[in-house]
């Protein structure tokens, strides 16, 4: 992954900020000079060929990573000083999500809820994302798209004030991913940040000219491709 410096407003305070992140594995640099910014509400995703440092610009982000070098924030937050706090900020959907095979629609829901002091209504949340004939169903018998769509839930539920999406829309029809992308709009519309690592662009973005270069990410926003 290579620097993309990204140009934001001057007056703005960006939730999440990262200078010239730094991050290898043995003798091999994953991570390589990144910078970028984001303001309140933002849609943007991270794009780039597989061994980018996509999947590790992300996790140096959340916490689940200690960079070598260079400097991260989260709502001004360092995410490895201030671990416990920063954790509440995400909600995060990951490409591959398992939960225990007897649980289900209903009680994981109600049990991703009880983690946040001010979680999101999961009735209307359920309704959203097609779950609500699905309560009583385990999650041993959902299908994959099924799967996806409770992801989004369980990462939406804690009313989080930044969203991380991986691979969103695999698994999904063209109507469910046409109704996902309306939600990202309507998740932004109501204040949150919005990252996405998406297999395909959401509609709002350009593909990025370096996602074919081994060691190159282009940080997409709503209005465009930026570095």
């Amino acid at each position: 992954m290579c620097r993309t410096p990204v140009p934001r407003d001057p007056d703005a305070m960006p939730v999440i900020e990262v200078t010239d992140l730094r991050r290898s594995y043995g003798d091999h640099p994953a991570v390589d000079g990144v910078s970028f910014a984001v303001e309140e509400g933002e849609i943007f995703g991270i794009r780039g060929p597989n061994g980018a440092g996509k999947t590790t610009t992300v996790e140096c982000v959340e916490g689940l990573r200690v960079p070598d070098a260079g400097r991260v924030r989260v709502t001004g937050l360092d995410p490895v000083a201030d671990h416990k706090e920063v954790t509440r900020v995400p909600g995060t959907q990951l490409q591959k999500n398992e939960l225990q095979p007897e649980l289900t629609v209903r009680e994981a829901l109600e049990l991703y809820a009880a983690f946040y002091p001010e979680p999101a209504d999961r009735r209307p949340l359920a309704e959203r994302l097609g779950l609500t004939p699905k309560p009583h169903s385990r999650f041993g018998k959902l299908f994959g798209g099924q799967k996806q769509r409770l992801s989004v839930a369980l990462a939406l539920v804690g009313s989080p004030r930044i969203v991380v999406l991986d691979e969103l829309t695999t698994g999904l029809d063209p109507r469910a991913r046409r109704e996902t992308w309306e939600l990202i709009e309507d998740i932004r519309a109501g204040g949150a940040t919005v990252r996405h690592h998406p297999p395909r662009p959401h509609p709002r973005h350009r593909p990025p000219a370096a996602r074919h270069r081994r060691h190159a990410v282009a940080v997409a926003y709503d209005r465009g491709i930026l570095g």
